[in-house]
């Protein structure tokens, strides 16, 4: 399995355009801490990928990365690129979604000149709110084609017709997105973690960039995955309180912390897979790569994912 990481950002990516924190001044100062807002690329079959939610950031991720460009495939060599059908033609096959936040979603207006159509693959809470609370479906109708697919817990469903990554939805919060408040049913699908297995030879990846509750079903997951990607957005409970933009601490706004007695760390570092963290919000004190909590994280044998990362299982 392939898995490329586009982003590590929470909503309003680092720096915020907003916001002059230490941590988004830091980023300002320091280019090389920017990062895009959290997505995945996932590896479908040959010259077939997956983007892993549709985020504002989706045309610079998708440049940033050489294997999601248009109009040439792998091994074209020197001289003349070889055409894919086409200079239109794109490897982005289509897009899951993990919940219907508007940081994981707002990308899918900028796929309007797929040539060949999109899949769009989510919940049923998720695809509603999206295809008809957001009004994207009607938006992107008169464009390209939008294949909607229902994501499902197990078994789920094959990413495309070559069924060589599986995908399926492990619930974990009942957190709707507030331009949602009031609609769509009482259902802990609305945000799910993403579990992506490869057919061929088992090997299992754990994509949640949003964490409300570490439940049996997602404590199961994760130990049989063999890399969990997890939602990192706060370093303890009290991050969001503390740096003065809201009266909720992380837990409430839906977010496991990272540490504290209802933390993360100390569940991961347990699990026998690769573990890293994703979804920084910009007041993480790990949104500075020499910040000290670095080393707390590496002596439990966990990491930061990187924007670019690349993930081979």
């Amino acid at each position: 399995m392939l898995l490329k990481v586009l982003g590590t950002a929470a909503g309003g990516g680092l720096p915020q355009w907003n916001c002059a924190c230490p941590g988004c001044a830091g980023a300002r100062a320091h280019p090389e801490r920017r990062r895009r807002h959290a997505a995945l690329a996932v590896r479908a079959g040959e010259d077939r990928w997956y983007l892993v939610n549709a985020t504002p950031d989706l045309a610079g991720q998708i440049e940033a990365t050489p294997e999601l460009h248009p109009g040439t495939g792998p091994g074209s060599g020197p001289g003349p690129a070889a055409p894919r059908s086409g200079i239109r033609r794109t490897p982005v096959a289509g897009v899951v979604l993990t919940d219907a936040e508007l940081d994981h979603t707002l990308g899918l207006a900028r796929l309007r000149e797929a040539r060949d159509g999109v899949d769009v693959i989510a919940t049923a809470p998720v695809r509603e709110a999206v295809r008809d609370g957001l009004r994207l479906g009607a938006l992107l109708e008169p464009y390209t084609p939008v294949r909607w697919r229902e994501l499902t817990a197990d078994p789920g469903l094959p990413l495309d017709d070559s069924g060589a990554i599986h995908a399926a939805a492990v619930p974990v919060s009942a957190k709707r997105p507030r331009y949602a408040a009031g609609t769509g049913p009482e259902t802990d699908t609305w945000s799910v973690a993403l579990r992506l297995t490869e057919t061929a030879t088992g090997r299992t990846a754990l994509y949640a960039p949003a964490l409300a509750v570490w439940s049996e079903a997602f404590e199961k997951a994760a130990r049989d995955a063999d890399c969990v990607i997890a939602d990192g957005t706060f370093w303890d409970d009290d991050e969001p309180v503390r740096a003065g933009f809201t009266d909720r601490t992380a837990t409430a706004m839906g977010h496991l912390p990272v540490t504290g007695p209802d933390g993360t760390a100390h569940r991961l570092a347990g699990l026998p897979g690769r573990c890293l963290y994703t979804h920084l919000n910009n007041t993480n004190p790990l949104g500075d790569p020499h910040a000290e909590q670095h080393g707390l994280l590496a002596r439990r044998g966990l990491a930061v994912a990187a924007d670019g990362m690349v993930i081979e299982l």
